[in-house]
């Protein structure tokens, strides 16, 4: 009984493993799309397409196209499948290519816009899938780009002049004050030098004067010495 049982055990996994591989065997929706990768206009431009090609198979059902742009480093969705502000898709899925027009075209929407197609229908992983995307730029017009940048070039040079004027006078005031100090620890040095000197010559006339008084008061004249020829009453 024990391997009638081994038996069935295994039997059933065999079973449920076959129901699961054609299970997901049926279901072999596989969705692959093709993307322009980049396209640039010209500044004049006002409206734009971008195509979006997909080719399916082993697919049933009715997708749904979906368009996304990254900008600024943010996601957008531009149509799930409604479609926002300035979008809208042209052409039939049946045709398996559609393209997003953009209205009112300005250099912001400069993006990476990206497609979408997904059958709701199917489990399968490769039955929704998104395309490579395509980087949009449009160019911003040169007059336009020149009158912008006038004014900031005026500004910058007035303020390149402004600091320089700054920078100018700081100098010439921090070298005409270097000066005065200088000129005035000059003088000072100069008068003290001069007061030194006059302190010096008048501290010798001093001292010349002094010995020549202490000279004559210790001087004893020959005529004043005592003679012993001359009789002295003491």
């Amino acid at each position: 009984m024990a391997p009638f049982n081994k038996c069935k055990v295994v039997l059933v996994l065999e079973f449920n493993w076959i129901l699961y591989y054609v299970g997901h065997a049926v279901d072999t929706c596989k969705v692959t799309i093709r993307q322009h990768p980049f396209k640039e206009v010209d500044y004049s431009v006002d409206t734009v397409n971008i195509t979006c090609s997909f080719s399916a198979s082993g697919c049933k059902g009715s997708p749904q196209m979906l368009w996304f742009r990254y900008r600024d480093f943010t996601h957008e969705a531009l149509c799930t499948p409604g479609c926002i502000e300035k979008f809208e898709v042209i052409g039939s899925l049946s045709d398996q290519k559609v393209l997003l027009q953009i209205n009112k075209l300005t250099v912001n929407d400069s993006a990476i816009y990206i497609c979408g197609i997904a059958y709701s229908n199917s489990d399968s992983h490769t039955s929704k899938q998104t395309g490579g995307g395509t980087i949009l730029v449009k160019r911003g017009s040169e007059k336009y780009s020149t009158e912008e940048y006038i004014p900031m070039i005026v500004l910058s040079s007035f303020l390149f002049l402004y600091s320089t004027t700054l920078l100018a006078i700081f100098i010439f005031y921090k070298s005409k004050s270097k000066l005065v100090k200088k000129t005035r620890k000059g003088d000072v040095k100069g008068e003290h030098h001069k007061n030194t000197s006059g302190r010096t010559v008048c501290r010798a006339i001093v001292q010349e004067l002094y010995k020549k008084r202490y000279a004559e008061d210790h001087h004893q004249p020959e005529c004043l010495e005592p003679d012993d020829t001359i009789y002295q009453n003491r």
